[in-house]
């Protein structure tokens, strides 16, 4: 299967239009998806008309997804987007793929990490996921940058794999699961260690409260459609700080694999298209070593096969 990714983008051109758009994604560059459809003779009238709207194409994915991908291998096996052409790469900035309806994240889902935090872990066979929300508004793009509350003393990294659910689904089998992954993304869920816990209530875990701050949930750089990777629990995820490796390892080191957590999920409440789930992280976060973020830090986070989000931390300003 060809590599590719569908990117949201803004035009930089002077003059131009403060839309965004869609981009088809090859080797790192962009290709306007409309321009290179209509360069297949594809338009609306082939169920095409929502993919300019990455957010609304993922929120029926099940319905035209394959119509989409099936045109865009039609356009790259035809050589069509080096006869369209790339976007130059000072034209445009990358914003969030899509616009996540809800965000479930996966706690303490790789051993090591788990030990790293001190988390004592139940036997698997006598567990299931841990799974905690994270709110939309959270999300930011890759080039912008992740504000330090300023009552957080303790804000961490966490690179993790996104998957972007693409159809309806109660009660999903985990033999099945795969066929409702719409695809992926990368994801890195920050974190205000400090804010996590309480002291004012008997409940002394406050995960939404420390990881749902405004720009708290960088994403992207783009979405890549499910069939385009070919072994989501065998990809090398990493993540830098001003240059230094912090985390390295790979996803076939979750405690519970993305089938199992979609199916978990499941039984709890209806999935819907454009739910996205941050799988978990491995070790190397900045809790276990003592060192966490501060202004003026830039974090690049990447995972095999997808791509890599780069964000600068700042102070909030007053």
């Amino acid at each position: 299967m060809t590599w590719f990714g569908l990117a949201t983008y803004e035009s930089l051109a002077p003059g131009a239009v403060a839309a965004r758009r869609t981009a088809l994604v090859q080797h790192g560059r962009l290709y306007d998806l409309e321009a290179v459809l209509r360069h297949m003779g594809a338009g609306a009238e082939d169920g095409l008309a929502s993919a300019q709207d990455l957010t609304a194409l993922l929120s029926d994915w099940y319905v035209h997804g394959e119509v989409v991908s099936a045109a865009v291998r039609r356009a790259l096996d035809a050589g069509v987007p080096a006869r369209v052409g790339a976007l130059a790469t000072d034209s445009y900035r990358l914003c969030v793929p899509y616009q996540p309806g809800r965000i479930f994240a996966t706690a303490s889902n790789f051993y090591e990490h788990a030990a790293e935090m001190g988390t004592k872990l139940a036997p698997r066979s006598e567990s299931s996921p841990y799974m905690f929300m994270k709110a939309e508004t959270s999300v930011t793009a890759t080039g912008t940058d992740v504000v330090l509350p300023p009552h957080a003393e303790r804000v961490d990294w966490e690179v993790e794999l996104a998957v972007v659910i693409g159809r309806p689904g109660r009660h999903v089998p985990v033999e099945q699961a795969h066929e409702w992954i719409a695809g992926y993304t990368v994801i890195n869920d920050v974190s205000a260690r400090d804010l996590n816990r309480r002291t004012d209530y008997p409940f002394t875990h406050d995960w939404f409260r420390g990881k749902s701050f405004d720009t708290f949930a960088p994403l992207g750089p783009w979405f890549v459609p499910r069939d385009v990777i070919r072994d989501p629990q065998n990809l090398r995820m990493t993540l830098s700080v001003n240059g230094e490796s912090m985390q390295d390892d790979t996803t076939a080191g979750m405690i519970f694999n993305i089938a199992e957590q979609i199916a978990y999920l499941s039984e709890i409440l209806t999935l819907k298209p454009g739910d996205l789930i941050a799988t978990g992280t491995p070790t190397g976060v900045g809790m276990g070593r003592g060192v966490y973020l501060k202004a003026g830090d830039v974090m690049v986070a990447g995972i095999e096969g997808i791509g890599t989000i780069e964000n600068r931390v700042v102070a909030q300003r007053k």
